[in-house]
């Protein structure tokens, strides 16, 4: 792959990072199968493995940018409701309404509550089937602070999530590999039947995501 960019070129991890996307099988595939981005064979393996689509749902992707997750579902599951925030811009997906906007703002949480027509007064009388999050920080490169900084936006969802979701309802979100997982992983399992701490064979092995998968809420 040529770089045309100087800037870029000059800057030896931009280089390692092109040169890997290059030689990504998922991103060959992305592009082969119209998918925004190779992360939705995540949010894909994930439900090859568990199951919790179906036709029909109340969906919410939470740092859907640039919206592949969504598209999948769109896709998949044509009859279900979508709602896709994220801070940056979402292009326009076919059964997808989209918000950009900070969701930890009250703007961006009262925007999703009037599509959920949530009361937010009691946990088990949401509104949404699956609550699902991308969201992930910006990574300064320092280990720890990075894991606190994701650990902020996954106890941000799930608290969104206790509270949008109905009666068995799924929560499916990344985290980072680090010591204070264990403990939100416990506080999850208050909530759902069955939690499932995993990594989907199309995250990249050097990276420190994974991703929570809580299935059966029970308010």
């Amino acid at each position: 792959m040529k770089i045309l960019n100087k800037k870029i070129a000059a800057h030896k991890s931009s280089v390692a990072w092109l040169q890997r996307q290059a030689a990504d099988p998922y991103v060959a595939r992305a592009q082969k199968e119209g998918y925004r981005a190779r992360a939705a064979y995540k949010i894909i393996e994930m439900n090859e493995k568990y199951h919790f689509f179906k036709n029909g749902q109340v969906v919410v992707d939470l740092g859907a940018a640039p919206g592949s997750w969504s598209q999948y579902v769109a896709r998949e599951f044509p009859k279900s409701k979508i709602f896709a925030m994220d801070l940056l811009e979402i292009k326009p997906i076919n059964g997808v309404e989209t918000y950009q906007g900070d969701f930890t703002s009250d703007e961006a949480l009262k925007w999703l509550e009037e599509k959920l027509n949530l009361s937010h007064d009691e946990l088990g009388r949401g509104t949404a089937d699956i609550v699902m999050s991308d969201m992930a920080p910006n990574t300064v490169g320092h280990k720890k602070t990075d894991h606190l900084r994701q650990m902020v936006l996954l106890e941000y969802a799930l608290d969104f999530a206790l509270h949008a979701l109905k009666n068995g309802g799924v929560f499916i979100a990344k985290s980072f590999t680090g010591g204070t997982t264990n403990d939100l992983v416990k506080q999850i399992k208050e909530h759902f039947n069955d939690v499932h701490y995993i990594k989907p064979p199309s995250s990249r092995k050097d990276s420190v995501e994974m991703f929570i998968v809580a299935v059966g809420f029970k308010g």
